[in-house]
């Protein structure tokens, strides 16, 4: 297999970078100084064994690549940006017939849970990966992955259910990179499991880290309000002890030389100054199954609408005002 990581920030960066240092053939698909850097000076991988330079081959773009037969697509951006890639990627030939939309695996190894709907409607063989990685991209060129012993734990399985022969690899090669990598008949639990852990990522990036008082206060209602939607709508999630069954704890986040630990994905949005955040379809997507359920969400909404205003307005992450803070609980 040859895996082409669409998207070669914290998340794609470090799975591809480990997957290429395992031995398997890899492929980065970044933009912008990004892409110059990798292809200037390679991949710098940081982890808690140190940092190394890694010459894995970049590209731009689909039109960069020859796509055959045992490729595989990995979706690794926001869902913000999924469309037109996966409008690009799903039209390019395959050597042998076909095109990669009709013949090749494509893995969302993204957040949320409406990537793999986008994805179904361009690729006939859509994967779930339930992303457990905390990773870091903040300048050009590098990525950090704090954990240890594993890197990160990405359940993976068919979308629409069950498994098959190409998962089963997916995750022998993932395994063998320094993940936990669990085949799941149904991913999708474990999708909207990590949806109700990512409902406060938006909080961490407006309002700072999460350590007590107010912002533990906030945190747990907008999970609680999570959880009322998804209880209402009818969709199942695994649960805390499944999830520490499932070798959660095996990724403790150990110190990296010369580097301090940031926030999350949508921090490090604002941190980069990326001008979008994934809010919509994180808060989004709870505020959706709300209003389609008759469940209240207004932290939820709050929560989405400020992301955004902070990603438009170029604001610098954990800076809203604490008096603000404190109003949401009134929201």
């Amino acid at each position: 297999m040859r895996y082409i990581i669409i998207g070669a920030g914290a998340v794609g960066g470090t799975i591809g970078g480990r997957l290429h240092e395992s031995g398997r053939e890899v492929v980065l698909v970044a933009r912008g100084a990004h892409l110059e850097a990798l292809r200037k000076d390679g991949l710098r991988l940081a982890t808690p064994e140190g940092t190394r330079t890694l010459s894995v081959p970049a590209v731009g773009g689909p039109e960069e690549v020859d796509l055959r037969d045992g490729d595989v697509l990995v979706l690794a951006v926001k869902t913000q940006h999924s469309v037109p890639l996966l409008d690009a990627w799903a039209a390019r030939p395959v050597a042998g017939g076909g095109t990669a939309g009709e013949v090749l695996p494509l893995l969302c190894a993204q957040n949320g849970v409406e990537n793999e709907r986008l994805a179904l409607r361009r690729f006939r063989h859509v994967y779930g990966v339930c992303v457990w990685l905390p990773s870091t991209h903040l300048e050009p060129g590098k990525v950090s992955a704090a954990g240890s012993p594993l890197t990160g734990i990405l359940h993976i399985g068919r979308c629409t259910g069950g498994s098959d022969a190409t998962a089963e690899q997916v995750a022998a090669d993932l395994a063998a990179a320094h993940f936990g990598a669990p085949v799941s008949e149904d991913v999708m639990r474990w999708k909207y499991a990590k949806l109700l852990g990512n409902l406060n990522n938006a909080l961490e990036a407006v309002g700072g880290p999460i350590d007590g008082g107010l912002r533990l206060a906030l945190a747990e209602r907008t999970s609680a309000e999570g959880r009322a939607v998804l209880e209402a709508a009818g969709i199942g999630h695994a649960g805390a002890e499944e999830q520490r069954a499932a070798g959660r704890d095996r990724v403790v986040l150990l110190p990296i030389d010369g580097e301090e630990r940031g926030g999350g994905s949508s921090w490090q949005s604002l941190a980069r100054g990326s001008g979008d955040i994934e809010a919509d379809y994180l808060n989004g997507e709870i505020v959706l199954l709300g209003r389609q359920h008759g469940v209240p969400t207004p932290l939820n909404a709050a929560l989405q609408r400020l992301a955004n205003a902070f990603a438009r307005e170029g604001l610098a992450p954990g800076t809203l005002p604490e008096p603000e803070l404190a109003a949401l609980l009134e929201s």
